[in-house]
Order: C-alpha cells, then sequence, then structure tokens
C-alpha cells in the first residue's frame, strides 16, 4: 500500500485550522471542576505543597517528617500525594509551625462589593530579603 503524502498534508492543514474549544480558567482548579468549597481546597493544597517543600529541602523522610509533625507515616503519604481530606486548614498551618514557619491570618475588608476570599500568600525569605 502506498502512502499519499497529499492526503497527511490536507490532514495537517484540517489541524491548523480546527477551532479548539476551551474555557478560560478562574485561576482555581477546584472552582474550575465544581467544587462547592473550592476555596478552602485551594487554601489547603497551597499550605501542603509548602510543607512538601520544606521537607523536600531538608532531605527528610517520611518517617522523619511524621516524627516532627506528630503523625504517622501514613498521614505524610496522604499529605506528600495530595490526599488532604484528614486535614484542615488548622492542622495544616500547625505543621507549619513545627517546620518553623510563622504563619500570619490577615483579615481586612474586601476591595470588593462581593464576598471576601481567602488567599495564602508563601513569602520565599531568599526573594522578601533581596
Amino acid at each position: 500500500m502506498l502512502y499519499n503524502y497529499q492526503d497527511q498534508a490536507n490532514r495537517e492543514q484540517e489541524m491548523k485550522n480546527a477551532k479548539i474549544e476551551y474555557t478560560k480558567s478562574t485561576g482555581n482548579i477546584f472552582e474550575d471542576l465544581g467544587f462547592s468549597d473550592s476555596k478552602e481546597r485551594l487554601a489547603k493544597s497551597q499550605l501542603a505543597m509548602k510543607i512538601n517543600d520544606l521537607i523536600e529541602k531538608r532531605d527528610l523522610t517520611q518517617k522523619q517528617s511524621a516524627d516532627i509533625l506528630h503523625v504517622n507515616q501514613p498521614k505524610i503519604s496522604a499529605l506528600i500525594n495530595g490526599r488532604l481530606d484528614g486535614f484542615s486548614i488548622e492542622r495544616l498551618m500547625y505543621f507549619l509551625n513545627l517546620l518553623n514557619q510563622d504563619v500570619e491570618i490577615v483579615v481586612k475588608p474586601s476591595k470588593r462589593s462581593t464576598r471576601g476570599r481567602i488567599t495564602v500568600c508563601v513569602v520565599d525569605k531568599k526573594k522578601a530579603a533581596g
């Protein structure tokens, strides 16, 4: 069977001309996926990412991390793998304290006329000093 290069060229041109439909993200993947608690999920995931970064930077094993955070190793595994249902925001903040991190909560009026929002801002000490 002979390969038809013209057919291949036509298919490639059709693909280039095809309009791809997409939906612009809100910036919160959990909201995009329709979770009713999307703001809490995003905050928890951002806190967990910082905890994971600290564990990785300190080259801690899951057992060492568990000892520092006063939990068992399976909880560390869940945390590292993003299974955050068993963790509250408060507990994740406490973990950060145990990892020698300050956690500040700032409450201020919303700049919008709509409901306020929850934002997690992680400050990198090196970047903040420079």
